[in-house]
Formats: structure tokens, sequence, C-alpha cells
């Protein structure tokens, strides 16, 4: 058994994309445990993941509320980019925006519930696509911040969904999209002297396989707020989700929670 406070999946790709599961410094790894039965149980403590205060509650993703509040990696342009804020001098940590967001996006498209447009940071190429539980994913291009990869987001979506429909992509591993002919689609339709960016030309869509034994016939979600003790046949991991005989639970959402973990 362990114990401790948790935070998002770790991952590493490779066939199938290994799992790790942060809990009080320790990467718990979690593929091994796929096919046996495992008990979460949520110990009634939560911490911000910034602060480490005990709060009763957590906002965006395992923060408290003044953190929430006040740090940049929680500020509504992080969901929208493109209303970035930086240059009338208002982001909450100008440092941190220097870091974060002034250094080369990359635009791409995955097929997670179906065909997406996205954005990250390029130094989270491919962790964003497993954290979306892409099965395909494909660069389009580079732009030179996160702004700019913004903006032409906003520009893409008026040909391409730029959501995921997680109930969808927790049902199956879906039909293969030819994302080298959506991406020559959607090259034609954006006015590319317009933006500051780099082409990607390369011909390669990357396949992502997850380590899934069975995918449920209905999404059944939990979380430790309602159901504090979790348990059953662990089946497989996709995303930020785990795939349990009984329901999916998105650890993500549980970051910052302390809880004991057993397995058989």
């Amino acid at each position: 058994m362990l114990t401790g406070c948790i935070q998002k999946l770790k991952t590493t790709l490779s066939d199938p994309v290994e799992y790790q599961l942060p809990i009080d410094g320790v990467d718990f790894p979690l593929n091994a445990c796929i096919g046996k039965s495992i008990t979460l149980k949520f110990l009634g403590k939560i911490h911000c993941l910034y602060c480490n205060r005990l709060i009763k509650k957590s906002y965006n993703q395992g923060y408290c509320f003044p953190c929430a509040q006040t740090l940049a990696r929680c500020d509504f342009c992080i969901v929208k980019p493109e209303k970035c804020h930086f240059h009338l001098g208002t982001c909450r940590e100008p440092e941190w925006g220097q870091t974060h967001c002034f250094m080369p996006h990359v635009v791409y498209l995955a097929n997670t519930s179906g065909v997406k447009v996205g954005i990250t940071r390029e130094t989270q190429v491919p962790t964003r696509w497993i954290d979306q539980g892409a099965t395909q994913a494909l660069p389009i291009l580079k732009a030179k911040n996160r702004y700019q990869s913004g903006l032409i987001e906003v520009a893409l979506k008026q040909w391409i969904n730029d959501k995921t429909d997680w109930r969808k992509m927790l049902a199956g591993i879906g039909e293969p999209i030819d994302l080298l002919a959506k991406r020559e689609e959607l090259l034609t339709q954006l006015p590319l002297g317009s933006y500051e960016i780099e082409l990607f030309e390369s011909t390669s869509i990357i396949s992502i396989h997850y380590p899934v034994l069975k995918y449920p016939n209905k999404v059944q979600s939990l979380n430790f707020d309602k159901t504090p003790e979790i348990s059953g046949t662990l089946q497989g991991i996709k995303g930020q989700y785990l795939i349990l005989d009984i329901g999916v639970i998105n650890i993500r959402n549980a970051a910052g929670y302390r809880i004991s973990i057993e397995w058989q």
C-alpha cells in the first residue's frame, strides 16, 4: 500500500504508453496493476499543488482559491491563449509567462474522439497528446509563442473542432483518420503570410497505443468527492483516466488529494 498526495499521471511514449502515478515523490508504475484489483481511498485531505496549504476544495485541477486567483498558470488566457494580456502589463507572473508562454508552441492535429486541432509548448510533445488520449497526432506548424499559436488555433476552428469528447475517447480506439490530408486541407485555408511560423514537413503520423485490456461498454464517471473509496479491476489507462470495471476516474482532477492505493 502507498499513501500520499497525488499529481497528474506521468507518461512515457512507448508501445503501449507507460504510466506512473506520482504520490508523495514516488512514481508508482501503474501498468503493472492492469488486470489486477486496486483500491483507491480518499483520506479526506486536499493540498494545494503550489503552496501546499490544506484546503476543502481545489480549483483549476489542484490549487487553492488564492493561488487560482493569483497564479498566471490559472489565468483565463491559459485556456484561451488568444486572450493573452502580457503586452498590457497585466500578467499575473511576468517571469512565469516569459518562461512558459514566450517559447515555441506547436499547432497540431490529433485523433482523440475524432480529429481536433490543438496547441502545446514544444517541450510538451508528445505528453500533451497522450494526456488527451490521442491515438494519432501530427504537428502542423510551429509558432514563436503561445499567443501566436492561439490566434492560429482560433482561425482553424472555423473548419475543425478543438474539443475532445472524453466519453467517446474512453469508449474505444476509434477509426484511423488521414491527418496528412487534413493538414493539407487546413493549410490551404489558413492565410500563412499573416503569422510568423515554421511549417512541419514530416509525413510521419505519430501512432499512440494505450495499455487497455477492455474499454467500457458504458462510460461511468467516478470521483473521490462522491465516492471516497473506489475499488475494482483496473482494465486500462488512457489519457489521464484510470479505466476500472466499475467506472473511470480522471486522476488530473484529483491532483492534490491525499489517497491510499492498494493492489492485488
